[in-house]
């Protein structure tokens, strides 16, 4: 179900706690509303939807993915950038990225996995898990 969007600073400050079985529907409803925003957003943490739990949706390449519990393990090749955000107001802000990540995390079952993602992709995945972690650009 597509959710309305958090936009309270002080809301997507906190945060988030480590996802469960029973936060699947939140996982579900994160990627319907993402996929409602395509035009533009590419990324979402389940806060951006009202829910503090660590959950994240994007766009890997063309196909969505989602992550339950993300967390980066490994990161190389630091860089600085400008990014925008669909619960933000105002325009883009700068950031420091890395080009090269290596994140662990849980699919839809909870099996663990470690992927490593690159350029455009990490940049969003880092994106996402700082909103996770409270972090705002």
């Amino acid at each position: 179900m597509v959710k309305e969007l958090m936009h309270d600073p002080i809301f997507l400050a906190r945060k988030s706690a480590p996802a469960e079985k029973e936060d699947l529907q939140t996982a579900r409803d994160l990627l319907d509303t993402l996929m409602a925003h395509k035009d533009t957003c590419v990324g979402m943490a389940a806060n951006m939807i009202g829910v503090c739990k660590k959950i994240i949706a994007f766009d890997n390449g063309g196909a969505y993915m989602v992550m339950l519990n993300p967390e980066i393990v490994k990161k190389t090749g630091e860089y600085e950038t400008e990014e925008g955000c669909l619960s933000l107001l105002g325009g883009p802000r700068k950031a420091k990225r890395y080009e090269k990540i290596k994140v662990q995390y849980q699919t839809w079952d909870f099996q663990t996995r470690l992927k490593t993602f690159t350029g455009w992709t990490a940049q969003i995945i880092q994106h996402e898990i700082d909103h996770c972690n409270g972090i705002l650009i």
